[in-house]
């Protein structure tokens, strides 16, 4: 008999090749099977074998991720090549995504992403929220390079694709607890059950809480901790024999301590050393509570209209919001103070007509997106306004940024003989963007949103902007089969990310660009705004299973010309020319064209001892990914081009994984089962938060280590699994935030009188025991 496990580690064991779901009947299911070019995927909006797909997709099965225990969303970077999942500085829910050297790590309203996050083909468009925590899921998907002749929305360098669990024809019950480091006790229960033959109902709940990997000196909370409960209702219903409905809602409520950083360098204003721990901080901002709310709910219809034409319609809708206190300075007092609101909604329709036919398929579609993002913050200066005789100095932002766009989109693929295939796709989109911002001094302290009541000195913005940007991209694949399971492509796709209106632009700070001695509004409107960005990206590729499927792998090149690179950024600003910075503005300019390259190789191998008759099985995967990216223009804000001291950020040279896993039989007692060990590295290569390098937040190459052992019966209805993360301890930075000029020594703050230089980092050595079972 062959074990459940067998499909699982034949290929979905490689954390680098692309997985679909297998059979559940172990007795049927062989080597052969689990071949790479049989893998169903969704790539490209219809089931279709990876093997045909014409372009990047890494995919991974929901029972490999728990195998590899990943937790979030974020993990899923350390085993795809050339991609940046990272918990965005001073947050725990949102997100910095970076794929093939192209996104957005800036949070704030008014900022697109670029790189897109679906649930359930369901866009996110703000990236609050979206270090969704990974359970009860069928599969995620990562595409890299440009999408947007077949997803909803327009994503310029990828997208990530969350896909939850279906629901079962028979009743079922799942559930996982853990237990671990920092008092880590996790509870998942999913399940669903039938109440007619065609209507299913599920849901799934997950309690996910550790204390943290560090303290607040001053608070005394946990800095680091994780409280988080999420949960998932869904129902299926089944109208007609080709009618189907899917609905499913969501809600996630975090509950976590604040993240605040580490100082990097010696308070410049009171001499405060640098702490030992990384984890540990002495940020004193405690005027409101961390919370974090998101929440959704989606409609999916389809219609088999006939054997070749299929309708689909998506319906969606979603908000969230966060209140986050951000001490940038991570120190006592109220030297660069930042409690911040997040607040978003969006509303989504998509409408799609699916063509299958014996040589051509493919889709039209219609997408519509109206959304709402507000922030809100206090800039609380407290230190710099006793210097300056205003107590309780504060420069406050309110941005409010909507929303509209709609697009037309189609993507078709004809085979032009058995072997050789052309697809051909287009996608035009309109959007508009409105913006609000109102920039205010105070002093007294925090503003009403804070529970302040402060006495308004200065208005420094007040605007409202509305513009229009519009875009045609065109994508073009040729694939050809060299042999029933090899096939070679060649791909061309632009992508295309809006632009917008600074949400921290101080319009006092404009220039008179016609030296009439007038600012006009027309000099403001222009000083806002900043332009749309544009990737043309080229690709080659070949993708080969041989040896009956026990060797799988890919490899890709490609190119990518990067134009109008929006460039956000804030900088302190002198407005009396006392010698001090008093307030800041945002600075937010299409300064930069990048040129990017690389190569992605992705691949498993199997070794099998006796499969059929209960052997072992051993099987080894690999991921590698080389970047080449740089700038070829970059104008500052004095115009002059640097890019040759500028780089991509959160764009490391070269990522790398290499997993091992071994399958045995393992009787416990009474009970026959089997053993699976598990062995990954995954190796990250040097790279810089931000545009301009620093020597304190750049990240060094490193790599960490990831190891499980797990038991399960062999029905695979019980399972226990013992793993460890980051085995040797590595020290991180995943984010950071810099108001200094290190170009002095030690550094000088740009803002404030301390010197603001703190980094984020990554988790540390964890151990986690885990009990699962499945009915």
């Amino acid at each position: 008999m062959i074990r459940t496990r067998l499909a699982l580690i034949a290929l979905a064991t490689t954390a680098f090749s692309p997985i679909a779901a297998f059979a559940q009947e172990a007795e049927t299911e062989t080597v052969q099977e689990a071949r790479f070019g049989t893998v169903q995927v969704t790539a490209q909006r219809r089931e279709e074998s990876q093997l045909d797909v014409p372009l990047s997709v890494s995919a991974f099965d929901g029972g490999l991720l728990a195998d590899l225990g990943v937790t979030d969303l974020t993990e899923v970077a350390k085993i795809t090549p050339n991609v940046t999942l990272e918990v965005s500085r001073g947050t725990n829910t949102t997100l910095s995504a970076f794929i093939r050297g192209v996104g957005q790590q800036d949070p704030v309203a008014g900022f697109e992403a670029g790189v897109g996050i679906y649930i359930d083909d369901v866009y996110l468009n703000r990236p609050q929220g979206a270090v969704l925590d990974v359970f009860d899921v069928e599969r995620i998907e990562v595409l890299r390079g440009p999408q947007g002749t077949l997803y909803g929305r327009n994503t310029i360098g990828g997208a990530v694709k969350y896909v939850t669990s279906g629901l079962s024809d028979t009743p079922t019950l799942d559930g996982r607890f853990a237990v671990g480091s920092y008092q880590q006790h996790d509870i998942v229960l999913s399940g669903s059950t039938p109440l007619s033959d065609t209507f299913r109902i599920g849901g799934a709940v997950a309690s996910l809480n550790r204390d943290g990997f560090g303290e607040n000196l001053v608070t005394g909370e946990d800095n680091y901790n994780k409280e988080v409960l999420s949960a998932r209702v869904s129902a299926e219903w089944d109208v007609t024999e080709d009618f189907q409905l899917r609905f499913s809602a969501d809600r996630t409520e975090d509950d976590s301590a604040p993240r605040q950083g580490h100082r990097l360098t010696p308070g410049l204003l009171t001499g405060a050393p640098v702490l030992g721990n990384v984890y540990d901080t002495r940020a004193g901002l405690n005027v409101v509570s961390q919370d974090v709310e998101a929440m959704g709910a989606s409609l999916t219809a389809e219609f088999r209209l006939n054997d070749n034409i299929t309708l689909r319609n998506i319906l969606a809708y979603r908000e969230d919001e966060s209140v986050t206190p951000i001490d940038f300075d991570s120190l006592p007092a109220a030297d660069l103070d930042v409690p911040a609101i997040y607040a978003n909604d969006q509303f989504s329709e998509e409408f799609q007509i699916l063509y299958e036919g014996d040589r051509l398929n493919g889709l039209v579609g219609v997408y519509y997106l109206d959304a709402n993002a507000s922030t809100v913050f206090d800039v609380l200066l407290d230190t710099t306004g006793q210097l300056l005789g205003l107590p309780g100095l504060n420069a406050q932002t309110f941005g409010d940024v909507n929303t509209e766009t709609w697009s037309v989109f189609g993507d078709f693929t004809y085979d032009v003989t058995d072997r050789f295939a052309v697809t051909l796709g287009a996608r035009y989109t309109e959007d508009k963007r409105t913006s609000q911002v109102l920039r205010r001094t105070y002093i007294g302290g925090f503003s009403e949103f804070f529970g302040g009541s402060p006495i308004l000195i200065a208005t420094t913005s007040d605007f409202d902007g509305s513009a229009d940007f519009s875009d045609f991209s065109p994508r073009l694949s040729l694939a050809y089969d060299l042999t029933d399971d090899s096939n070679v492509y060649f791909t061309y796709a632009q992508g295309f990310k809006g632009g917008g209106f600074d949400p921290r632009g101080q319009t006092s700070a404009a220039p008179d660009l016609d030296q009439d001695g007038i600012v006009s509004p027309q000099e403001q409107f222009e000083f806002m705004q900043f332009d749309p960005e544009e990737v043309d990206s080229f690709e080659v590729g070949y993708k080969a299973s041989q040896f009956g499927g026990l060797l799988n792998y890919s490899v890709a090149a490609f190119t990518s010309d990067y134009s109008d690179v929006q460039i956000p950024g804030s900088i302190g600003v002198d407005t009396d020319n006392d010698g001090v910075n008093d307030t800041f503005t945002g600075v937010t300019t299409n300064a930069g064209a990048a040129t990017i390259w690389g190569i992605e190789f992705e691949g498993n191998a199997t070794f099998a001892q006796d499969v059929i008759n209960d052997g072992d099985l051993f099987n080894a995967s690999w991921s590698l990914g080389y970047l080449d990216a740089s700038y070829d223009e970059y104008i500052d804000a004095f115009g002059n081009d640097v890019a040759d001291q500028r780089v991509i950020q959160n764009t490391p040279d070269w990522t790398a994984s290499l997993r091992l896993a071994y399958d045995t039989p393992f009787n416990l007692g009474m009970n026959e089962g089997n053993l699976l060990a598990n062995v990954m590295a995954s190796y990250r290569g040097d790279s810089s938060q931000f545009e301009t390098p620093s020597a304190y937040l750049d990240q060094e190459a490193y790599t960490l280590l990831d190891a499980s052992i797990r038991w399960e019966t062999a029905d695979g209805r019980y399972g226990l699994t013992l793993s460890g993360k980051n085995l040797t301890d590595e020290r991180y930075i995943v984010a950071g935030y810099n108001f200094t000029n290190e170009a002095t020594n030690p550094p000088t703050p740009t803002l404030g009188l301390e010197g603001t230089l703190t980094g984020f980092y990554g988790d540390p050595r964890t151990v986690t025991l885990g009990f699962d079972f499945s009915f």
